[in-house]
């Protein structure tokens, strides 16, 4: 239950950043979890929590409130909101593990945030190392 209501929570958080999600690869996994929880949860949010107004752990309270009603749809939605959430953390920490040095040499003074690393990696692409170049492929996150 613990993993749901930590899901829950990050996914009423995402909610707030498909325009960003959209520009930013970091977020694209992320934007697919909430996608695929707000889908095979729709029932759930439209019957019991429409009226919830999001943000602030609203969402959340309001399907805990709830959980004995939840349907088998949405708690595997919720469990395969998960597993996306898990793959795009681990290659998000891979990638900077494999990148930190390259961001400390030739991206110290970019503002983190909607894609700029990213965009700095890749115009210092001829500068940055091997294996922050493999991992950047490995996860998709090289343009």
């Amino acid at each position: 239950m613990k993993k749901i209501m930590i899901l829950v929570g990050l996914l009423v958080w995402l909610q707030g950043l498909p325009a960003i999600a959209a520009e930013d690869p970091l977020l694209q996994g992320a934007q697919g979890a909430l996608d695929t929880f707000v889908e095979g949860c729709q029932q759930e949010l439209t019957t019991f929590c429409k009226d919830v107004t999001p943000g602030e752990g609203r969402i959340l309270a309001c399907l805990y409130a709830f959980q004995d009603k939840v349907t088998p749809r949405c708690e595997y939605a919720v469990y395969d909101s998960i597993g996306q959430l898990d793959r795009t953390l681990n290659n998000l920490s891979y990638a900077i593990g494999e990148c930190r040095d390259d961001l400390k040499s030739h991206c110290a003074d970019i503002k983190p945030g909607e894609g700029r690393l990213l965009d700095c990696l890749s115009k210092n692409e001829a500068k940055v190392s091997r294996r922050c170049n493999n991992a950047l492929k490995d996860t998709g996150l090289k343009k």
